[in-house]
């Protein structure tokens, strides 16, 4: 493998780890949303990945393969009967996201956007280096 398609296939990997980010955000941005426009708390969101194989260069990179919704997790149910949220028992039905959770995920992503990107900058050394023994 040439040192500019493990540069592609890190860097695929970045994206990847890079939206993973974004939605683990949006995730900690919405933890209290009991409300939504969709109407109920929000709903906390995944990212799956997948594996492909680009044909223009033969390697096999990574992508988003789907944004979806966590239905396996209830949601948090609180006994607010001031809340104007609150249903005919006084329960509030809160988001199914774990800010603990969301950013244990955070930290994993990030980790793994940086051993992408420490491995594209290892690939671009080796290139350099290359040249310049060839001088």
């Amino acid at each position: 493998m040439d040192l500019m398609q493990s540069i592609n296939i890190s860097a695929s990997g970045m994206a990847a780890q890079s939206t993973r980010m974004k939605i683990l955000s949006e995730n900690i941005a919405n933890a209290d949303s009991v409300v939504t426009e969709e109407g109920g708390p929000y709903r906390r969101q995944t990212v799956n990945f997948e594996a492909y194989l680009d044909r223009n260069t033969g390697t096999t990179k990574v992508r988003v393969s789907e944004i979806g919704k966590d239905y396996k997790n209830d949601f948090k149910r609180v006994y607010e009967p001031g809340n104007p949220y609150a249903d005919a028992q006084g329960f509030v039905a809160y988001p199914n996201v774990s800010p603990t959770l969301e950013r244990a995920d955070m930290r994993e992503a990030s980790r793994a956007y940086e051993a992408n990107m420490t491995a594209i900058e290892t690939a671009k050394q080796m290139m350099v280096r290359s040249l310049d023994l060839l001088r």
